[in-house]
């Protein structure tokens, strides 16, 4: 068994088990792609832990998503709540390190805030802000896409990220 395999098996409650798994992705950079083959033969529970584990890490350290951020960006639209709004936040750790590499999350991220749940529609949030913030370009694009946004969004703690957002900025 490997050591990403041994981790996700372990009887470890799931907290523990993803700050086990971010400790050693931390430690060993190469054990991001052994990771990824666990998350592709995962449980949903297992998957959910993957994508948290490197959410932790890119939290402290955006540039570990480099070699990753493909597999982010590919799983933003899983079917499981927790691997969505693990990659949406990941995405927004690392908007200011990767603003090339992340520009085509945009339209997943945008179909993630029409998401049935809240904590989905806050990770989107929260990515598609720290997009804007770190790419003028798309801060042009992507300002409109938070006004129709806060025409539907209900929840007060979603709105208020677009909002903070654009009062910030000015707008």
């Amino acid at each position: 068994m490997t050591t990403i395999e041994e981790i996700l098996k372990s009887k470890k409650k799931p907290k523990e088990i993803v700050e086990l798994l971010a400790e050693a992705l931390k430690r060993d950079k190469k054990l991001i792609a052994e990771l990824i083959q666990c998350f592709e033969n995962g449980t949903t529970a297992e998957k959910g832990n993957c994508m948290e584990a490197i959410e932790y890490v890119t939290k402290e350290n955006p540039e570990f998503a480099e070699n990753c951020l493909e597999f982010v960006i590919a799983h933003i639209n899983c079917k499981a709540p927790r691997v969505k709004w693990e990659a949406c936040r990941i995405i927004g750790n690392v908007a200011q390190k990767f603003p090339s590499k992340i520009q085509k999350a945009i339209p997943k991220l945008l179909e993630n805030t029409k998401d049935k749940g809240t904590v989905v529609r806050w990770s989107a949030a929260f990515a598609l802000t720290e997009i804007a913030k770190s790419n003028s370009e798309m801060q042009k694009e992507l300002v409109p896409e938070f006004k129709k946004i806060l025409e539907r969004e209900t929840n007060k703690g979603v709105r208020n990220i677009y909002l903070k957002y654009l009062k910030d900025v000015g707008l």
